[in-house]
């Protein structure tokens, strides 16, 4: 595995990273390397898949929403 050096990281962001690493039972390297996952794995989504998600949710929840309902009510709360 790789090594990674971090210089200047702030003291606040580093109690922070302290704080959560505590809370969550793992070593600052650790949940580092968790944030970092998170970080790229965010990055990586593929906006269909994100867009096809979204729309089960509205089924789901039973909310139809169209373009033209969305714009309208836009369109209604500008002065």
């Amino acid at each position: 595995m790789a090594t990674l050096t971090i210089k200047n990281i702030p003291d606040d962001l580093y109690e922070a990273f302290k704080q959560v690493a505590r809370k969550n039972h793992r070593s600052i390297n650790s949940e580092v390397i968790y944030w970092l996952e998170r970080a790229v794995e965010q990055r990586e989504r593929d906006p269909e898949v994100i867009l096809s998600n979204a729309q089960l949710v509205r089924e789901a929840l039973g909310i139809y929403t169209t373009n033209e309902e969305i714009n309208a009510a836009i369109d209604e709360g500008r002065p």
